[in-house]
C-alpha cells in the first residue's frame, strides 16, 4: 500500500504556558476552587484517558463504537460522497476510523486537538493507514480561534464535525450551544453534525464509570497537579489530594474534584494557594441528556435533527443533525 506523507500538523494555536498559568492562578484564587477540565489532556493525561476508554467500568467508548458499526449505512446516507471532516478534541483519533471506513470516500479529513504530541503522533499514523485521504492536524483549543487548512482537492462534498465521545457535557448548557454555533459556522449552510450525547441513566452505572477499581480515574484527574508541578515550578504534593466523582442529580452531571486530604500550601506560578481539610478543586463536569433535551440545544445552535441511534440499554446515543439550509448536490 502507497504511504501517505501529505500530512501536516499546525502549531501556530498550540496552547501555551503563559494561557495555562493564568487559568491555573485565576482558577485556584477563586472560591471554589476549580481548573478548567481541557488542561488535564496533556500528552500524560491523553494516555490516562486512552486507558479510561478500555476500562470495564466506562461503558460510553465501546457503546458508541457499537452504536457506529451497528449504524453505519445510515451514517454513509447522511453524509453523501466525499465528506469533508473535521473532528474536535481527537485525542487517538480511533473512532474517526470507524467513520472513514464506512463513508464513501471521504474526502478529506482535520483533526483538532489541544495536546500536540499526542495530536502529531495520530495524524502521522492515520495518514500512513489511509493513504488516500487528505489529513491534516491543527494544534489548538477548540473552544478558541483556529484556521482550518485549505484542501488541496477542487471537488469534495459538504463538511461534517464529528464530535464523539460526549465531549459536549464537559460544558454547561450556554457554553455548549456556544459550542455547536461555532461548529454550525464551520460546516456551513447545509452542514452536518455527528455527535455523542450520554444518557441519563442508573447513578450507579455512573459512579462506576468514574471510579473505577484500578483507580486509573484517579490518576488521570491527578495529572493536572502533576502537569502544574512540572510547567508552573509547582510543588503540590499530589497525594494529599483525593480523587472524587460523584453524580448532582439537580444539575444532571458528573462532577469531578479533587480534594485536599490535610490542611497544607501548596506553591506554583510564583503564587501561594492555601487549602483546608476537605476542600476541593472541581476540574469537570459530564452532563448527561435526554433525547429531546439534547436536541432542543442543538436547535438553539442552528441545528435541525435528523437521525437518532442508541444501545438497547438507552446508556449513550449518537446523532446527527445538520444546519437549516437546504445542501445542494456534490454535482452543483
Amino acid at each position: 500500500m502507497p504511504r501517505n506523507r501529505q500530512f501536516a500538523v499546525s502549531r501556530d494555536h498550540e496552547p501555551g504556558e503563559e494561557t495555562f498559568q493564568e487559568a491555573v492562578v485565576r482558577g485556584l484564587s477563586g472560591d471554589p476552587k476549580s481548573l478548567p477540565c481541557k488542561y488535564i489532556y496533556d500528552a500524560a493525561g491523553s494516555k490516562l484517558f486512552d486507558q479510561i476508554c478500555g476500562l470495564p467500568e466506562y461503558y460510553p467508548t465501546r457503546t458508541e463504537s457499537a452504536i457506529l458499526k451497528a449504524n453505519m449505512g445510515e451514517i454513509r446516507d447522511l453524509a453523501g460522497q466525499d465528506a469533508r471532516i473535521i473532528e474536535l478534541g481527537c485525542g487517538s483519533v480511533d473512532k474517526v476510523r470507524l467513520l472513514l471506513d464506512g463513508l464513501d470516500q471521504p474526502a478529506s479529513y482535520v483533526a483538532v486537538d489541544i495536546s500536540c504530541d499526542h495530536l502529531m503522533a495520530a495524524v502521522a499514523d492515520l495518514a500512513r493507514d489511509y493513504p488516500a485521504l487528505e489529513v491534516n492536524g491543527v494544534c489548538a483549543d477548540f473552544m478558541g480561534t483556529f484556521d482550518i487548512p485549505e484542501s488541496r482537492r477542487k471537488s469534495a462534498g459538504q463538511w461534517l464535525t464529528f464530535f464523539p465521545g460526549s465531549t459536549i457535557g464537559n460544558f454547561d448548557e450556554e457554553s455548549a450551544v456556544a459550542l455547536m454555533q461555532r461548529m454550525a459556522d464551520i460546516v456551513g449552510p447545509g452542514g452536518d453534525l455527528l455527535i455523542g450525547a450520554d444518557l441519563k441513566k442508573n447513578p450507579e452505572i455512573l459512579h462506576a464509570a468514574y471510579n473505577d477499581e484500578q483507580e486509573i480515574t484517579a490518576a488521570f484527574n491527578r495529572n493536572l497537579l502533576t502537569r502544574i508541578n512540572r510547567e508552573l515550578d509547582g510543588d503540590f504534593d499530589v497525594e494529599a489530594f483525593d480523587h472524587y466523582a460523584f453524580y448532582e442529580p439537580r444539575a444532571g452531571r458528573i462532577e469531578m474534584h479533587l480534594i485536599s486530604s490535610r490542611r497544607q500550601v501548596a506553591r506554583a506560578a510564583g503564587r501561594e494557594f492555601a487549602f483546608d481539610a476537605g476542600e476541593t478543586i472541581h476540574t469537570e463536569n459530564s452532563y448527561k441528556y435526554t433525547i429531546h433535551g439534547f436536541q432542543a440545544l442543538a436547535a438553539r445552535a442552528g441545528f435541525k435533527p435528523l437521525a437518532v441511534w442508541t444501545d438497547e440499554a438507552s446508556l449513550f446515543s449518537i446523532q446527527y443533525f445538520r444546519t437549516e439550509a437546504p445542501r445542494k448536490p456534490n454535482n452543483q
